[in-house]
């Protein structure tokens, strides 16, 4: 699963590097970008977050009926389908609206038309969102867990052969005035649209491997309204967090073009490590907690919360620590290239190593809602979402406000990271204070000694770059050397630290490692 979510994530990356090297930062993949966003916005609003933190609980619950559950599944999916259908065709009629909302279009750095005929194009993902995560909240409450990690990977299949169709078409995108029948707007468009609908698809053959049989089933259970009842936190939980993503995109798309594209890439590069070590840690744990939570067992929801917290701090702490001394690396080794000009790829990389130091806060919350949401408390996480929110948007307008407008970007990340610091805290003590004792004291040492060894790693690398490989980067090529000598110095060297520290959740790896150096 841990493969198939790397390999998910990696081939994802890829293609928005081609997206990049194709397209280049500017106002159409700045279009482009916000259109491709509503459909996950508006699923989200509808299911997603519901789906991602109540539905695999109330599933797994489930399991008890007399049938397995096949009568509650038959009904949450025929509610479930029903509404994204009627939900979709609402939203594509009202895209132009969306796009006026995302965009601030006022200072002349955006074009809200083009992003509306993306949206038309894009915004029928929304069914094929929902129908991919209801069956694979399906498929995970059986503990299938393979077609669902390896779906996406068709999806991004599909994109990459877009694009390249899309390098191919001749011409120009239209831009003013913006042609609804562009051949490059529609093969980008519909392209992108196809490969939601095929990493749906895949997942019908395991789900009736499963032996699982789709019957329309109409009426309500007593658990619905269950699940009515903390969707709409859920419902809230999102609409709060929409609102600091509506600031962050209109505060981008008003400072400069190609804003929001650097953004999104940044965010991405961000959010792999936790996409790849995060995800499969919490896919695995929640199902286990959710049952310890329905067992009222609540030392073993506490475990796996400190377990999940120790495995995240040594894992992504050293990962922070490349990407703030490489950061600026990372970015011109892999989006300076084609229409992505030196200046861009160097905004992207800094914007990165500027709130590297969030990815472990950015872990935390989102394994202490997951905790929440297995105590069937939808409430909190909607609560602490809105501090996070309170504290953010203020900030972004002060970016606006005060910072050049070519370096808002990296002022945005900054605040999203510093938002997660916020969240993680509030969040620790809000559980210490549901659940009691969180064994602290010992995610505390395990954090601390991580970030030990992440400052001696980045220490190192900053040494080897004065001395070893001095000057700025201007190339592609020398940003490879510089990214690859670092984490050859930075990598080994927090390694060790970690070893000598004895941080206990290092041992797994360093076993493995010793096994595979013994058989060689």
């Amino acid at each position: 699963m841990a493969i198939a979510t790397m390999v998910s994530r990696i081939t994802g990356f890829f293609w928005k590097l081609m997206l990049g090297w194709i397209i280049g930062f500017g106002v159409v993949q700045d279009s482009f970008t916000i259109a491709n966003t509503l459909p996950n916005i508006i699923f989200e609003l509808l299911l997603g977050g519901v789906l991602a933190s109540i539905v695999v609980p109330l599933l797994v619950r489930s399991h008890d009926d007399p049938d397995g559950g096949q009568t509650y599944i038959n009904r949450l999916l025929t509610v479930g389908m029903t509404g994204l259908a009627v939900a979709t065709v609402i939203a594509v009629a009202l895209a132009p609206v969306f796009t006026r909302i995302y965009i601030d279009g006022s200072t002349g750095n955006a074009n809200p038309e083009l992003a509306t005929a993306f949206a038309y194009l894009l915004l029928p993902e929304i069914l094929f969102y929902g129908l991919f995560a209801l069956l694979s909240a399906v498929l995970q409450a059986k503990h299938v867990f393979g077609p669902t990690a390896w779906a996406p990977v068709v999806n991004n299949l599909v994109v990459m052969a877009t694009l390249l169709v899309y390098a191919i078409v001749p011409g120009k995108l239209s831009l003013n005035p913006v042609h609804m029948g562009d051949a490059k707007l529609l093969v980008l468009g519909i392209g992108v649209t196809m490969g939601i609908v095929v990493q749906a698809a895949i997942l019908l053959p395991a789900l009736k491997r499963s032996g699982f049989k789709f019957k329309w089933t109409w009426g309500f259970d007593a658990r619905l309204k269950e699940f009515g009842g903390l969707a709409l936190w859920i419902l809230g939980y999102v609409l709060i967090s929409q609102v600091g993503m509506v600031v962050t995109q209109r505060v981008l798309s008003a400072a400069s073009a190609g804003g929001v594209s650097i953004y999104a890439q940044a965010w991405l590069l961000f959010q792999l490590p936790y996409g790849v070590i995060g995800v499969s840690l919490l896919t695995a744990i929640l199902p286990r907690m959710s049952r310890a939570a329905a067992d009222g067992d609540t030392q073993r929801v506490v475990d796996d919360l400190s377990t999940g917290s120790r495995l995240s701090a040594v894992m992504l702490v050293p990962i922070s620590a490349i990407l703030t001394v490489s950061g600026v690396a990372i970015g011109i080794a892999l989006f300076r290239a084609g229409a992505t000009d030196l200046a861009q790829a160097n905004r992207l990389g800094t914007a990165l190593a500027f709130s590297a130091f969030g990815l472990l806060p950015y872990a935390l919350v989102m394994l202490q809602l997951r905790v929440f949401y297995a105590m069937k408390d939808a409430r909190t996480p909607t609560l602490i979402m809105l501090v996070m929110t309170v504290v953010k948007v203020p900030l972004l307008y002060m970016c606006g406000a005060v910072v050049d407008p070519r370096q808002v970007v990296i002022a945005v990340m900054l605040v999203n990271s510093l938002t997660f610091v916020v969240g993680a805290v509030l969040g620790q003590m809000w559980l210490w204070v549901r659940l009691g004792n969180l064994h602290s004291k010992k995610i505390i040492a395990v954090i601390s000694k991580s970030v030990l060894a992440g400052l001696g790693g980045v220490a190192a690398a900053w040494l080897v770059s004065r001395f070893v490989l001095p000057g700025t980067i201007g190339s592609m090529g020398r940003a490879w050397l510089v990214l690859i000598v670092q984490s050859v110095v930075a990598g080994p060297v927090m390694v060790g630290l970690l070893m000598a520290l004895k941080v206990p959740e290092l041992k797994p790896a360093t076993s493995r490692i010793t096994r595979l150096v013994r058989r060689g």
